[in-house]
């Protein structure tokens, strides 16, 4: 016979320990790439906490789909054609499985791609023993960039030539073809002279 104190006690038990242990979430993650002297860490909870920048890189970088699996897919079909900015790398530690020491998951992000932060998962990386990724190419809002940037991200791709070089090499483009065009129009006016 069960002694209701008994219960009790095992249900506070669970309580306590059955969250930790099928906690799914990363509980760490370090981007290192173009305009960071050292790897940042990202810090926060990264299961289902959306304030931290922990938790926006997890739900909007794609990472429980890239690691799980997901129905209907969020997964785009392909890479995004054009340039997708800077690339940086994403590793997550991931407890759980029976090793004491987390598991480590690598994400390819694009913070600065147009039309929103892209991040790619190679599928088949380990976890939890036998668990493998199943990996893809994902689209997150850009609420997770302007998180990352409060972070230490970057605030502007590090890697995008800067806009006043562009200006001044179309300025100056703009100024030698009007010097050859008036030259040419002078050199057609002696000539009907």
């Amino acid at each position: 016979m069960i002694r209701p104190r008994h219960l009790a006690l095992a249900v506070a038990i669970g309580l306590v320990f059955v969250p930790s242990a099928f906690g799914k979430g990363p509980s760490a993650a370090t981007i290192t790439g173009p305009g960071l002297s050292s790897a940042l860490a990202i810090d926060g909870y990264g299961e289902g906490d959306s304030s931290t920048p922990l938790g926006v890189l997890v739900s909007e970088g794609g990472f429980f789909p890239q690691v799980f699996g997901q129905s209907p897919s969020p997964f785009l079909r392909s890479k995004p054609a054009g340039s997708l900015g800077s690339q940086y790398l994403v590793t997550y530690e991931v407890p759980g499985g029976s090793s004491p020491q987390p598991d480590r998951l690598r994400q390819e992000l694009y913070p600065y791609a147009a039309g929103g932060p892209v991040s790619y998962m190679e599928p088949n990386q380990a976890f939890w023993g036998n668990s493998r990724t199943v990996g893809g190419w994902f689209r997150g809002k850009s609420e997770l960039r302007a998180k990352l940037v409060a972070a230490g991200l970057p605030r502007i791709d590090p890697g995008a030539p800067p806009k006043r070089a562009w200006i001044g090499r179309g300025v100056g483009i703009a100024f030698g073809a009007g010097i050859v065009l008036a030259g040419g129009a002078l050199a057609l006016l002696r000539r009907r002279r």
